[in-house]
């Protein structure tokens, strides 16, 4: 889950993952981070997996190095995580290297639910659902975008991928 926490969005996520027994990887901004601290203990409490997701959804490619990296930084004085996605899925290859020498593993990923683009009906996302496969690295949204949407995405979703006999997984943050 990409983007959270978010007041009424994530704590819908959290109970939907407790009830279906699954743990995530969140990649939270720092600053929503700071915004909803009780959220943000809530995720951990649960036992999932936290990435950064730089400090105020930066847009790499639109942002100095340096900015970047301050991004990263001031997020992981929050909470550290070894655990990076770039917001947008978008940093040039000066940035790759830099945040790799700060030792972050950046985890990109194969399935993008587009829950955010509201141009894109319900029902396409998910007939695309059902091509997920073993192994795929979903991305869904905890943010105030797709608060109506993830509520009648998520269960389904969840239901096709078990029907598949497949399982969820988090990262491991080391």
């Amino acid at each position: 889950f990409d983007d959270g926490p978010d007041q009424l969005t994530t704590s819908w996520v959290l109970d939907l993952l407790k009830k279906e027994n699954i743990k995530a990887t969140f990649f939270c901004v720092g600053k929503n981070m700071t915004k909803y601290p009780d959220i943000f203990q809530s995720i951990l409490d649960d036992g999932h997996a936290i990435g950064n997701h730089t400090y105020a959804h930066e847009k790499g490619i639109r942002t100095s190095i340096d900015s970047y990296l301050q991004a990263l930084n001031k997020t992981d004085e929050i909470h550290h995580s070894s655990l990076f996605r770039p917001p947008y899925g978008r940093i040039n290859l000066k940035q790759v290297k830099k945040i790799k020498a700060l030792g972050k593993k950046i985890i990109m990923w194969t399935w993008l639910s587009y829950d955010y683009d509201h141009s894109v009906p319900v029902d396409k996302i998910l007939e695309e659902a059902k091509k997920i496969k073993a192994g795929d690295i979903l991305v869904l949204h905890d943010n105030v975008k797709v608060e109506e949407r993830i509520k009648v995405l998520l269960p389904q979703i969840i239901s096709i991928v078990k029907e598949k006999g497949l399982q969820f997984a988090q990262f491991k943050d080391q």
